[in-house]
């Protein structure tokens, strides 16, 4: 019996030691902890992204601009920035397949890969996830046909062979399909099953993320008929300038389908990357994004002279941002991502603070009282003076102005992307609008969204679709676009006029 005591002993003793020193180590990766650490490697399972654990994981990156034109943001430095001060846990390297310095349009194929090394490098030292993009978008040589696919499987056949063994990589095989590469559902299907096939003969379990049609919106039309196969998910962008209530609708229709998705590129800007910021429309989005644990990554890290980069067009530094640093699309990302930038880690309220935010309020509440009666009344005028009665829309009730947003010279032509605005002028409510649009010279439809569009040589005529149909008295619709291109540059616009 004291023998057996004595073991006993020294068997509890042993244990509790063991207790403490596992406990210090859990303590010390807990204070050093990092994105890929806690969740490791990632998989997908009915329509979430998962972790290690099985748990909900919710990506929050950060996309680079062109790794040709914007390399210097590649770097560790930077990386850990995003991890540490923006809340970051993913980085995107966007590697243009077109354009000047694209991958397949004589761009230094060696340079690109050794730039995509250096990403993956960082971004896994760092234990942050990382996503290279095949970065399709403006492509004449036809990304889906036998070229473009080639390239590809030859691309992603060599990245998976260099980061199979690493649990943080994820492939995204064709960033934004549309109707001018090439992009039907049909041809991306067939292109992905043959790029999947190649990378999944080496990796078997990475993520594969799959662009879908129409710039990656129609999630919905890719919901009617999915890919075989585990670990994909299928990208959703949106510019919250441009794409609203109508898009959140895909997206759910898409979920409810089954359909697991990423937002693998988004903005608060328009859809051309620039213009106005809409911050309300971004609220929407990240809070309908965040209720069905659906992953997201902004767009993009530079600071070039557009309103969805995020940082200041000013700002030379690549690294050790502070908040004034930050274009305000950048601060409205760190918000958030609730990163240290934004303040909430610093939050020191006190009595003090709070009794004079009550003073304050005590003496504004008068003028808020006024501000008040000064609505109402101008809601009892603005009432009186619009009508319940819809009327057909003509050039006398409604006007129609295009705005460009965005140029481009690709493949011996050149690119203009519009924005286009229906304004009622009307006390009535307008129904059925439609809107001639004449160029100087003849042009071609590279791309249109939200509306039916007719082309005919130098004239383009655009009509509603369901949702944006009629315009309530004195309001405007202004989420439509397309993009056309011309053998000449600055192919000025004639008029833009509400037609019968």
């Amino acid at each position: 019996m004291e023998r057996r005591y004595k073991r006993k002993g020294l068997l509890w003793l042993g244990s509790f030691v063991l207790i403490l020193i596992l406990g210090f180590a859990t303590l010390t990766c807990t204070a050093g902890a990092t994105p890929v650490s806690e969740n490791g490697a990632l998989s997908v399972r009915g329509t979430h992204i998962v972790n290690a654990r099985g748990n909900t994981f919710q990506i929050k990156g950060v996309s680079t601009h062109g790794l040709a034109w914007f390399p210097e943001y590649v770097s560790k430095a930077a990386f850990q920035d995003l991890r540490d001060n923006w809340g970051a846990n993913t980085v995107r390297l966007a590697m243009y397949t077109a354009e000047y310095g694209g991958y397949c349009s004589g761009g230094d194929q060696a340079a690109l890969k050794a730039k995509i090394d250096e990403g993956v490098k960082a971004a896994t030292d760092l234990g942050m996830y990382v996503i290279i993009d095949w970065h399709i978008l403006n492509d004449n040589n036809q990304p889906f046909g036998p070229a473009g696919q080639n390239a590809a499987i030859g691309f992603f056949t060599e990245m998976a062979g260099k980061y199979r063994n690493h649990n943080n990589v994820l492939y995204e095989i064709c960033n934004e399909p549309t109707s001018a590469n090439g992009g039907s559902w049909g041809n991306i299907k067939a292109y992905a099953n043959a790029v999947i096939g190649a990378i999944r003969q080496i990796d078997g379990d990475a993520i594969i993320i799959v662009g879908t049609p129409t710039w990656s919106q129609d999630v919905d039309v890719a919901a009617q008929s999915p890919l075989s196969g585990g670990n994909l998910v299928y990208a959703l962008h949106f510019y919250a300038g441009t794409h609203k209530e109508s898009y959140r609708q895909k997206a759910a229709t898409a979920i409810q389908a089954g359909l697991p998705l990423l937002v693998s590129e988004f903005g608060i800007s328009d859809a051309s990357g620039n213009g106005s910021l809409n911050t309300s429309e971004g609220n929407k989005w990240i809070s309908f994004l965040n209720q069905h644990g659906i992953g997201y990554v902004a767009w993009n890290l530079s600071n070039k002279n557009e309103s969805s980069a995020l940082l200041k067009s000013s700002v030379k530094k690549t690294s050790g941002w502070s908040l004034s640093n930050l274009s305000k699309s950048g601060k409205w990302l760190v918000k958030k991502y609730g990163g240290k930038l934004s303040g909430k880690a610093a939050d020191t309220s006190t009595k003090k603070k709070s009794s004079k935010k009550t003073t304050t309020a005590k003496k504004t509440t008068s003028k808020k009282t006024t501000a008040k009666k000064t609505t109402e009344k101008t809601t009892k005028k603005t009432s009186a003076k619009t009508s319940s009665k819809t009327v057909k829309a003509t050039a006398k009730n409604a006007k129609a102005s295009v705005q460009v947003t965005g140029s481009w010279f690709d493949g011996q032509r050149y690119y203009t992307q519009y924005k286009l605005t229906v304004k009622n002028k009307s006390k009535n409510k307008l129904s059925g609008w439609k809107v001639k649009v004449k160029f100087q010279n003849a042009v071609q439809q590279s791309g249109d969204w939200n509306g039916k569009y007719t082309f005919k040589s130098n004239t383009i005529v655009i009509k509603p679709v369901s949702y944006n149909k009629k315009i309530a008295a004195k309001k405007s619709v202004t989420d439509i676009g397309f993009i056309v291109s011309s053998a000449v540059p600055d192919n000025k616009v004639v008029s833009a006029k509400v037609v019968k």
